[in-house]
């Protein structure tokens, strides 16, 4: 089939590649001159597992292709993706939905009569509603066009995996629109074969789930973290108490790692645009219990850097301090709300000399916070350090050598906020050891 993609950030470049892989025409198009140009070389502008690989298949076979002109991708294909970016409002937990509404706006003239359009960014329940008037306001006269929403589940470093083998996949149609559903099953007919379940519902629901499902994530972050502060006051272990908790099958342990919290562009922007749009709608009770999460996951940023400053001997003020990782997870180079950089850039304003190592992340953070001092590899990073602090949890940070790198740092102290490092093997190697929520 011939559809196109809307948007080719995060979302749209990986659901283009992924559209491609099953076979079909794809044309992605995005305003940003550079980002086409990118794209079109076989290069996604970001750090995607897998993602690169999938591009310069598709853009060398021909059947995928980026371009900025709405014209060329309206004239190209009947079915058209949504992939725009909804952003957080400066000085505000709402979304931001002005690009997604100016897309479709420029679109909508263009549409012939059948088309159909469907709908993955992240937006607040009732958006959907605004964008069919803005829809019929702006389509040709007599043109029916379908619009339906498919919001996306993606997992930053599984992005790929996640679009071609999903857990489940959710579509919300208007009232009777069985041309919509017919035209999405069959874009998805291979993904549907092999077994993913496919939950057809209301524009209502379908608007909900991906807030919820990322409220609920956060909430199991925190909740797990929050039982991390007991652990530290009791002298237990939040690391053998997920464990037992993760074996109830009501629980489950998927999700529920303790350690520094979360961070990226979508939990904690969802969390935010869900909480405030329970607000508006006057749900209290339910806004409370998500802003009680966020307020959870911040106060972990902030527990590690008081961690610190008791390390070295209750302050900061001209002590060298190695930092493993910027991005907020591993496999990325994504540096939206990282917690490991708002631990480094808060132990630097209270006066810290701070060295940061990550293995994709580096050039953005140097960007983003260019007070920082950097250093390409792990011993370089520690040397002369009095302290060193495990902040993303790369598989290059577990699987090094700590009696190497005991020879290059000044004082041997860790802090593993990730709750990932071997400590009898960090501690047998000759350095104190100390983890959040571990003895």
């Amino acid at each position: 089939m011939k559809l196109t993609v809307i948007g080719c950030g995060y979302l749209g470049a990986t659901h283009a590649a992924a559209m491609a892989e099953l076979g079909h025409q794809v044309l992605g198009m995005d305003t940003d001159a550079d980002k086409v140009d990118a794209l079109n070389k076989g290069q996604a502008p970001f750090v995607e597992r897998g993602l690169d690989d999938l591009l310069a298949k598709h853009t060398a076979a021909g059947n995928l292709h980026f371009t900025a002109s709405y014209a060329e991708a309206a004239a190209f294909a009947d079915i058209h993706f949504l992939g725009v970016g909804t952003p957080q409002q400066d000085g505000s937990g709402a979304y931001d939905l002005t690009h997604l509404h100016t897309a479709v706006r420029r679109l909508a003239p263009r549409l012939g009569d059948g088309a159909v359009i469907v709908g993955k960014s992240t937006v607040p329940v009732g958006t959907v509603a605004q964008l069919r008037l803005t829809l019929d306001e702006h389509a040709p006269a007599g043109v029916s066009v379908g619009l339906a929403w498919s919001p996306e589940f993606l997992r930053e470093s599984f992005a790929v995996e996640d679009t071609l083998r999903p857990d489940r996949i959710v579509l919300g149609i208007e009232d009777g629109d069985t041309r919509s559903e017919a035209v999405f099953r069959a874009v998805y007919a291979d993904i549907l074969a092999a077994g993913s379940p496919l939950i057809v519902t209301d524009m209502p629901t379908a608007e909900l789930i991906k807030g919820a499902a990322n409220a609920f994530l956060a909430t199991k972050i925190s909740f797990i973290n929050a039982m991390a502060e007991l652990c530290e006051l009791t002298g237990a272990d939040v690391q053998q108490l997920a464990l037992a908790l993760g074996y109830d099958q009501r629980i489950g342990a998927k999700g529920m790692r303790p350690g520094l919290g979360f961070g990226g562009g979508c939990l904690p922007k969802d969390l935010a645009g869900f909480t405030h749009r329970a607000e508006e709608l006057g749900a209290d009770q339910a806004a409370t219990l998500l802003r009680q999460v966020d307020v959870i996951n911040q106060r972990r940023r902030e527990h590690t850097v008081e961690l610190a400053r008791e390390a070295l001997g209750g302050t900061v003020i001209g002590k060298r301090i190695a930092v493993w990782g910027a991005a907020f997870k591993p496999g990325t180079d994504d540096i939206r709300d990282s917690p490991a950089l708002a631990v480094a850039d808060a132990l630097h304003r209270a006066g810290a000399e701070v060295t940061v190592h990550d293995p994709a992340a580096m050039e953005n953070a140097r960007r983003a916070y260019p007070a920082l001092d950097y250093a390409d590899d792990l011993a370089s990073a520690v040397t002369g350090a009095g302290l060193l602090l495990h902040l993303t949890d790369w598989s290059q940070y577990s699987d090094a050598d700590p009696a190497d790198l005991v020879r290059h740092i000044a004082v041997p102290r860790v802090i593993d906020a990730r709750g990932s490092l071997d400590a009898e093997r960090w501690r047998a190697a000759g350095w104190t050891f100390r983890a959040l929520g571990r003895p």
